[in-house]
């Protein structure tokens, strides 16, 4: 049912979109596809223990999920394939906060039982033996890891993996059995991920892991040299319509977290947070396009 998607090549959705007027949608003429798997959304205040998951029901969660996640995240990449989001019984954001290991983790198999089944799907459907990109955020990246360890990681699906996104939690370098962490621009078969944070912000103890990997979205590699703003392609904030914000921040590797300068842009005064977590993918967005857009010409041999 497209009405379990947020995100469908074929569907008129927030993901067809693109920011400003120099870039297009290209999904139709794509030789790969992304399957995005969104982050929390879900962060109403629960009732009692009922609720841990969302509901697919819930239409105002629905709407915000495709003005906020799909329209800012997923839309990134309809330039390097066709786009499939699936919706899914997120866990309540309160599974990364609230005490109850048990219960926990329960919502975070049911949410993933779904993301599971809505591949299955797409696989059997939609795929059609296609290169795929695996894209995600928060939530949607432990969902991510789940998903890689059970279809590619040492699977005959591997081969159709051009690269994973896996932004906004830590992912341990030697995560996979033979998916490495990507070490240059074009590399395929491999992932990629960051946590963003601005340059003063100090992890809470225990939050920096050794072993943590961490690329650079300005080089796309893990060398820990500081990569200038001037290599940052365009950002995009607030206003999504008014287009990519060039040389928003240059980006530094340092332990398990990225950290950038903080963004200059109108309204800037109020932008006071440390954690940039819910900016992991738009501090650099047109530089994520345009690398999604790399690896899939260069796992095609273009």
């Amino acid at each position: 049912m497209t009405a379990n998607w947020a995100a469908l090549p074929f569907t008129d959705d927030p993901a067809d979109r693109t920011p400003g007027d120099s870039l297009r949608d290209q999904q139709a003429s794509a030789p790969a596809d992304v399957f995005f798997i969104h982050p929390t959304i879900y962060t109403a205040t629960r009732k009692d223990n009922r609720f841990w998951n969302a509901s697919l029901n819930d239409a105002r969660l629905n709407a915000a999920v495709d003005e906020s996640t799909i329209l800012n995240q997923a839309s990134i990449f309809n330039a390097a394939g066709k786009v499939y989001a699936p919706r899914y019984r997120q866990a309540h954001l309160s599974v990364f906060y609230d005490d109850g290991a048990a219960v926990k983790q329960r919502a975070l198999d049911t949410a993933y039982a779904d993301v599971l089944a809505a591949f299955d799907y797409y696989l059997r459907y939609y795929n059609h033996g296609r290169p795929v990109i695996i894209a995600a955020h928060s939530q949607g990246t432990l969902h991510a890891e789940r998903l890689l360890a059970d279809r590619f990681d040492g699977k005959p699906l591997r081969d159709q993996l051009v690269a994973a996104y896996l932004v906004g939690m830590p992912v341990m370098r030697d995560q996979f059995f033979d998916i490495p962490v990507c070490e240059s621009a074009g590399q395929t078969g491999c992932f990629v991920s960051w946590r963003t944070y601005r340059d003063d912000f100090v992890p809470p103890p225990g939050a920096d892991r050794p072993g943590v990997a961490v690329v650079n979205p300005l080089t796309w590699t893990t060398a820990t040299t500081r990569a200038p703003a001037e290599l940052n392609e365009g950002g995009v904030l607030y206003n999504y319509d008014a287009g990519p914000i060039p040389h928003l921040v240059g980006a530094e590797i340092r332990g398990g977290g990225l950290f950038t300068d903080r963004p200059r842009f109108f309204g800037d005064i109020f932008f006071s947070t440390r954690n940039y977590h819910v900016a992991d993918y738009n501090l650099f967005w047109v530089n994520v396009r345009k690398n999604a857009r790399t690896r899939v010409q260069g796992f095609l041999g273009n």
